[in-house]
C-alpha cells in the first residue's frame, strides 16, 4: 500500500523485531520515518541500512516520558514482548504500557496525528473461546507473572478508545498474534527463535509440558502489511482487529518442523514443566481483517521458518537453507 504523499511518521520500539520491518516498510511507502526506541530489547543493527537514509530519524528515548515532535502518524510499538524480557522488570513493562500510551496519546492529541496501537494476543488470556474473535473479553489472570504485559496493555487499550470517544482522537487498535522472521533476539524466549537457536547449536529442543498446546504462528511481513493497512484505511474501522494466520500447530510440530528443516541438528526434544499462566490455545479469528481491510496472511509455515533459519544462520554463523521450497 504505497504513500502519495510524504507522511512524517513516528515508530516507538523502532528497533525492535516488528519494529524494525515496519520502519523498513515505511521508508519504502516513502515515509518520514522517526525511529523512538530506548535499547532495552531492540538493537540499532536491526535499522543500521537505514541509519544514513535522508528520511530516516532515530531517536534513543524512553515512551514513559514525554515527547515533543511534530507527526502525522504514530505506531506505538514501544513494550518488551517476550516473557524472558517482560518479566525482568514487570513494573517497567506496566509502565512501558500504560503510560507509554497516555504519553504516545497526549502527543497525537497536540498534533493531530492518526495513531495506532499494536496489542497483543495476550489481552484474550488463557481463552476459554477458540478461535479467538475481538468479541471476546478474555480470560487474564490480573495478578500473575504474565500480567505486566496481558494488564498493560488490556489497559493501553482501555486508554485508547476512552482517547477516541472522550477527545474524537484518530485511534487503530491491532491484536498481534504469534510472529516471527528475521530480527528476532536470538534469546528472547519465544518459541520459533528458541527452537531454532537451540538447533542449530546442536541443543535439545525445550518443549513445555507434553507439546500438545497450540499456537498459529504469523510471518512478519504478513503482520506489517496487516499494519499499515489498518493505519490506513479510511473507512472509520478503528479496531480492535486480530492480525494472525488462523493455522495452528502443536508446539511439538513445530519443533519437528524446525528439526525437519535443520537436517544436520543433532538436537533431542525434551519436555518441561509447563509455565504459570501458559495459555492452552491460541488461534486468531481473522474473518474481520478479511472483511475490513481486505487482509490475511499469505506466507506458510515452512516457507517463513526457512526464511528465519537463514537469518538465525547468518547472524549465528554457518550456512543456508534454500528458502524457495514448498
Amino acid at each position: 500500500m504505497k504513500m502519495h504523499t510524504s507522511l512524517r511518521t513516528l515508530v516507538t520500539g523502532g528497533v525492535g523485531f516488528v519494529g524494525s520491518h515496519l520502519c523498513k516498510r515505511l521508508i519504502a511507502d516513502g515515509h518520514e520515518v522517526i525511529c523512538l526506541d530506548n535499547l532495552f530489547t531492540g538493537s540499532k543493527d536491526n535499522v543500521r541500512d537505514l541509519l544514513p537514509h535522508p528520511r530516516f530519524e532515530f531517536i534513543r528515548h524512553d515512551v514513559t516520558f514525554p515527547l515533543y515532535l511534530e507527526v502525522d502518524r504514530i505506531y506505538n510499538l514501544a513494550c518488551p514482548a517476550s516473557p524472558v524480557h517482560y518479566q525482568y522488570d514487570p513494573v517497567q513493562t506496566t509502565k512501558t504500557s500504560v503510560h507509554g500510551a497516555i504519553n504516545m496519546l497526549g502527543l497525537a492529541k497536540r498534533t493531530g496525528a492518526r495513531i495506532l496501537q499494536a496489542s497483543t494476543s495476550e489481552v484474550y488470556g488463557d481463552p476459554d473461546v477458540h478461535p479467538q474473535p475481538e468479541g471476546y473479553w478474555g480470560r487474564v489472570n490480573p495478578i500473575g507473572i504474565r500480567s505486566c504485559y496481558d494488564e498493560g496493555k488490556r489497559c493501553a487499550e482501555t486508554l485508547f478508545f476512552d482517547y477516541h470517544r472522550q477527545h474524537q482522537l484518530d485511534i487503530r487498535v491491532v491484536r498481534i498474534f504469534n510472529t516471527y522472521g528475521p530480527n528476532m533476539h536470538p534469546h528472547d524466549g519465544r518459541v520459533v527463535s528458541n527452537f531454532i537457536v537451540q538447533a542449530l547449536g546442536n541443543h535439545d529442543l525445550t518443549v513445555f509440558g507434553d507439546g500438545s498446546q497450540t499456537r498459529s504462528f504469523q510471518y512478519v511481513d504478513d503482520l506489517v502489511e496487516g499494519m499499515v493497512r489498518m493505519m490506513e484505511n479510511s473507512g472509520g474501522f478503528v479496531g480492535p482487529v486480530n492480525l494472525g494466520n488462523p493455522g495452528e500447530f502443536t508446539i511439538l510440530q513445530l519443533a519437528e518442523k524446525v528439526l525437519e528443516l535443520i537436517p544436520e541438528s543433532r538436537s533431542r526434544i525434551v519436555s518441561m514443566p509447563l509455565p504459570a499462566d501458559d495459555p492452552r490455545q491460541r488461534r486468531p479469528d481473522i474473518s474481520l481483517a478479511c472483511k475490513e481491510l481486505g487482509w490475511q496472511p499469505g506466507i506458510h509455515l515452512e516457507l517463513g521458518l526457512a526464511r528465519t533459519i537463514d537469518y538465525f544462520r547468518q547472524t549465528l554463523g554457518g550456512t543456508t537453507v534454500s528458502t524457495t521450497s514448498g
